[in-house]
């Protein structure tokens, strides 16, 4: 039986359903010509979702992302440092002094894996500094996800890898040059370590690396013109900046650049453990997004309560036909 015919089979009520729905929404809106648009908040990459996040950007099912600064580093920390990580799978059980104990290794975690610093963070560190020193002596300009592209498609790291290049989804991202917007990039690690640079002068122009509302001029021209093209669907893992900041472009292109002909999002679904709750962006259920003008009444909505790490790589297979 194939995990689509399981998930068919087995998944018939509740979130399960809303799985179910969600998936085939997800194919409906591909066959039907539209293309989809990925947000990725939380520690998807430490989760490893390039396992099948990668194969949907590989056959097109995946046509543009928005993810956090952390979900795109921690893709190519997990490229070069794969076996250096630890996991730990008593986390709920460390003491305070078990947690210093990781700190004074150099241990940094993330719920039940720990990434490591020197191996990870300052060897990716010492590539993209190199890039930024690069640029900012020329007086060029990128976003973060241009200088990570510069990098993985230099094959400067190649010889790193300890992972099957094959499951590293920003690779896939690079290699296909899929648009992407990182907003809030400064409170990710490289985002710490460049402002460091930016103030010990090793960076002498902050503009170097583009960031957030020059990122939000590239998205209100992405959407208006692939939605002048073809429906564009909103598929968001988890919630946070990396959600809310691309589906506001709607009512920005609507309210604050009278394009009233730009079309709302063609599909939502939000895979969340956040519960309905007051005053909770992530917990909010899709139809109060309608008040704010983001997506309309007639838009097939899905939410799914429940571990994105558990319900993306399912949805991805069910999408992929696995």
């Amino acid at each position: 039986m194939s995990v689509k015919e399981f998930l068919k089979h087995h998944y018939r009520h509740f979130n399960a359903a809303s799985l179910i729905d969600a998936a085939e929404g997800y194919v409906h809106l591909l066959s039907s010509g539209g293309r989809m648009f990925l947000t990725m908040g939380g520690a998807m990459s430490t989760a490893e979702l390039g396992l099948s996040l990668a194969e949907m950007i590989r056959q097109d099912k995946v046509h543009a992302i928005t993810c956090t600064g952390a979900n795109l580093e921690e893709d190519v920390f997990n490229l070069v440092a794969h076996d250096f990580y630890e996991r730990v799978p008593n986390y709920r059980d460390l003491t305070p002094e078990d947690e210093q104990k990781l700190l004074d290794r150099h241990m940094n975690r993330v719920t039940d894996t720990c990434i490591p610093e020197m191996e990870a963070m300052r060897r990716i560190e010492a590539v993209v500094l190199k890039e930024w020193m690069r640029a900012d002596q020329a007086g060029e300009h990128f976003f973060p996800h241009q200088f990570m592209y510069r990098i993985l498609l230099s094959g400067e790291l190649k010889n790193s890898y300890q992972i099957d290049p094959k499951n590293s989804w920003l690779l896939a991202a690079a290699e296909k040059n899929l648009p992407m917007f990182v907003p809030g990039w400064e409170d990710s690690t490289l985002g710490n370590m460049y402002a460091g640079h930016c103030i010990s002068g090793d960076v002498k122009n902050v503009h170097t690396v583009r960031t957030g509302i020059e990122y939000m001029m590239e998205l209100a021209e992405f959407y208006t013109r692939e939605t002048a093209k073809t429906p564009l669907g909103f598929f968001q893992i988890a919630g946070g900046i990396a959600g809310d900041f691309p589906i506001c472009v709607v009512p920005m292109l609507h309210q604050d650049l009278q394009r009233d002909h730009v079309p709302l999002w063609a599909y939502f679904c939000q895979i969340s453990d956040s519960t309905t709750s007051y005053g909770s962006y992530s917990g909010a259920v899709p139809n109060e997004k309608i008040t704010w003008g983001k997506l309309g009444a007639e838009t097939p909505k899905y939410i799914i309560e429940s571990d994105a790490t558990i319900v993306a790589p399912l949805i991805f297979a069910y999408v992929l036909g696995w």
